[in-house]
């Protein structure tokens, strides 16, 4: 039985985010339409995942944890975890080689994480949306020494995408494209996917964009998450899953 998810969705950690996005408000409303796989992925920052990890249980939601990381080129990348430990381990990383440029709150938005109860813990120093010193040609090498799996996002969006970065899809270790729409197309054009297995995120920024673009994952819940309720997902179950998705050629 396949599995309703979600893989892209920011908090109240991401700046060009609505303050209102908690992860309990995000988890609500997602478990309200039915998601049942999901992923935290604020703009390169796992900050929020801590608290995400607690509440999904009440909820039923099986947790994906990580960041959509800006690359060098600027283009955005998801880079998931099954596991909290790998995806905060990989966000000191990621903080270490952001571009180190003060966020002004009042011009750019805040940068706020909080605990499971929506109260603010603290506020992220730099501007969270500026690129990593990292290209697209090291990103999943990397990601992968966590532990972690890349999905490049929005491929077909005209911007931080690889279409509107690099003219094309290109090659390299992903797990799946996430796409806006399926089949994808750039300027009317059908996209070149490169028989990558396709995804739909909803790239929520706001409440009413939670679940508006899910997909169904191939696996069943037994097979994803096989420590019950509460457990870590699997990695390998969660990877091949995602490769037995659409492809087109």
């Amino acid at each position: 039985m396949a599995l309703l998810t979600d893989l892209h969705n920011h908090s109240c950690l991401s700046p060009c985010g609505s303050l209102e996005m908690s992860p309990r408000l995000m988890l609500e409303i997602a478990a309200a339409k039915n998601i049942q796989v999901m992923a935290l992925t604020d703009h390169n920052s796992s900050l929020n995942c801590p608290a995400f990890a607690k509440l999904c249980p009440r909820f039923g939601i099986i947790p994906i944890f990580g960041m959509e990381a800006t690359t060098s080129e600027e283009i955005h990348a998801l880079c998931l975890f099954t596991s909290l430990e790998a995806s905060l381990a990989f966000n000191e990383y990621a903080y270490s080689i952001l571009t180190p440029f003060l966020n002004n709150s009042a011009i750019t938005g805040d940068q706020v994480y909080v605990d499971e109860e929506d109260n603010i813990e603290g506020e992220v120093e730099y501007y969270l949306v500026n690129p990593l010193d990292l290209s697209i040609d090291q990103i999943g090498a990397k990601a992968a020494e966590y532990g972690g799996i890349v999905i490049p996002a929005h491929v077909d969006r005209a911007a931080f995408s690889m279409t509107s970065q690099l003219g094309a899809v290109v090659d390299g270790p992903w797990a799946a494209l996430e796409c806006v729409r399926i089949p994808p197309a750039v300027n009317g054009l059908p996209l070149d996917t490169l028989g990558y297995p396709l995804t739909t995120s909803s790239d929520a920024h706001y409440p009413e964009h939670v679940a508006r673009r899910p997909f169904e994952l191939d696996i069943s819940r037994e097979e994803l998450q096989p420590g019950g309720p509460g457990a870590e997902a699997d990695m390998e179950a969660f990877r091949q899953a995602l490769g037995r998705g659409l492809r087109i050629s």
